[in-house]
């Protein structure tokens, strides 16, 4: 499976998020300039999770986006289908117009695949991805 740049982003954004020394708010451009990315794309990335409930913005003079809740309690499974078009095939939607749809044993184990990809996604949390802190903190150049 290929995760869109969407969810590629969101995950980043949350580990830049997760792993400041302090609780103050960080910006899109401080983000996109630490992963190299681009800075538009960021910031359609943190409405949608701002909007899904994994941050707060917060706005005025040195505002920007908070985690909304302890990198303990951020599901990256959730998250995921929650960013994602799980639809792998054009016969996982509702109009179909495969064929074989009816009998198609393809479309059976693709969504299995499908379901252990995500089961493991359900075992961890941001702070599982963010164990490393110091690590990651040194890598993205000490996020302000």
């Amino acid at each position: 499976m290929k995760l869109t740049t969407h969810t590629d982003y969101a995950l980043r954004l949350l580990i830049f998020l997760g792993v400041r020394a302090d609780d103050e708010p960080a910006t899109v451009p401080a983000a996109a300039r630490h992963y190299g990315i681009s800075n538009h794309h960021l910031a359609k990335v943190s409405q949608t999770l701002v909007q899904l409930g994994y941050l707060v913005s917060v706005r005025g003079r040195g505002g920007g986006l908070k985690l909304a809740r302890p990198s303990d309690e951020i599901a990256i499974g959730p998250l995921v289908r929650e960013t994602e078009n799980l639809e792998l095939l054009e016969c996982f939607g509702a109009n179909s117009t495969c064929p074989i749809d009816p009998a198609c044993r393809l479309k059976g184990v693709l969504f299995e695949a499908q379901q252990a990809f995500l089961s493991v996604l359900d075992r961890y949390v941001l702070a599982d991805l963010i164990e490393n802190r110091q690590t990651l903190r040194l890598l993205l150049g000490e996020p302000e």
